[in-house]
């Protein structure tokens, strides 16, 4: 796969020796930000903390250039009217503030502007003018290719938003394509348009639907599906990207990793024995007990991979109550001897008064 994927976060990513500093990422998914429908205000409380200080340390520990959010950043986007749409926002920039030296990047999922059925133009062009993006197109830093994929509009039925990402992502598969063939003719192949030229390597593409795949049931590790959801049946255009869209990714690109969210579950998968896709769990307690996000380095040919893991929210709770158990026996043991002093005191007064 000409990668390394680690198991636990690392702070100092590793720089290659033979090439420029990679680009240092962080990738995450599936923040859920609760909406006003559905939002208990402790659970807001609490859960949204905890992502405001996990994200915020992250930062400060791991200094990424760029973080990616993959998809289904509010949880009641795809109804919220325009004063809860509004709330939803404000709470997105305080939780995820970061410096101006760091490009957040937020993708489209189905909880933002709904599932297909759902979508609308108002929709997605309310999403878009806010996080500044659109639902196709190649986003390049220090020759590394980033396909930013509105995964939601990949649904196969020629809807006119459907038409339009489609149109789009044909059209840069063309140009990335002219590109790769120049670089290897040595600039004697076909001629690229204008404004249409990207680094001659294979992209990365980021998206919130997985691609294709039957079920979770080959996916390990302690961030998978539980086993009772484990070998469940995916729908496709539901729960993945159909056949035909995945395929056709795979051959327009030709990507060297995806990067996908939407289960909460973590999970590898090599599609065509050639094509590398991690699944990023959620980044909210609310949809998982142990969140985690992806931290990387990449490099025009290579990248390095590693798996960053938050506190569990049952150990943290379990911190708590055995905090809370402690003062409370430290104050009981207090207000006991607190009353034996007092009676001793009454005592003592009481032969005081009889001498």
């Amino acid at each position: 796969m000409g990668s390394r994927i680690r198991a636990r976060c690392f702070r100092n990513i590793p720089e290659r020796k033979d090439s420029a500093a990679p680009l240092r990422a962080m990738f995450l998914s599936d923040t859920h930000l609760l909406g006003a429908i559905q939002g208990h205000w402790f659970d807001k409380l609490r859960r949204e903390w905890q992502m405001e200080r996990a994200f915020q340390t992250a930062l400060w520990l791991l200094r990424p250039e760029m973080v990616f959010i993959l998809g289904d950043v509010f949880d009641e986007g795809k109804w919220s009217i325009p004063e809860d749409w509004e709330d939803d926002v404000r709470r997105f920039k305080q939780i995820f503030r970061h410096p101006s030296d760091t490009e957040l990047v937020v993708l489209i999922g189905n909880h933002d502007i709904g599932f297909h059925h759902e979508m609308s133009s108002y929709k997605l062009e309310r999403f878009e003018r806010v996080f500044s993006t659109t639902s196709a197109r190649m986003l390049t830093k220090r020759g590394v290719n980033f396909l930013l994929v509105n995964s939601v509009a990949l649904h196969g039925d020629h809807c006119p938003i459907c038409n339009r990402v489609e149109t789009k992502l044909h059209s840069l598969s063309v140009a990335l394509n002219c590109s790769v063939q120049n670089s290897r003719n040595g600039g004697d192949g076909l001629r690229c348009k204008a404004g249409q030229t990207y680094p001659s390597s294979p992209p990365i593409i980021l998206q919130h639907y997985p691609l294709y795949r039957a079920s979770d049931g080959k996916c390990t590790g302690v961030d998978a599906a539980p086993p009772n959801e484990r070998y469940k049946l995916f729908q496709e255009r539901y729960d993945v990207l159909s056949r035909d869209a995945s395929q056709r990714l795979l051959w327009w690109f030709q990507p060297r990793l995806i990067l996908s969210g939407h289960t909460h579950s973590g999970c590898e998968v090599l599609h065509e024995n050639r094509f590398p896709e991690i699944s990023v769990p959620s980044f909210s307690w609310r949809n998982r007990n142990n969140p985690s996000f992806m931290l990387g380095s990449f490099s025009q040919s290579d990248y390095v991979l590693s798996k960053c893991f938050l506190p569990k929210e049952s150990s943290v709770i379990a911190v708590y109550c055995g905090i809370t158990l402690v003062i409370t026996l430290f104050a009981l043991s207090q207000l006991g001897v607190f009353r034996r002093a007092l009676s001793w005191s009454h005592g003592l007064l009481g032969k005081q008064k009889f001498t």
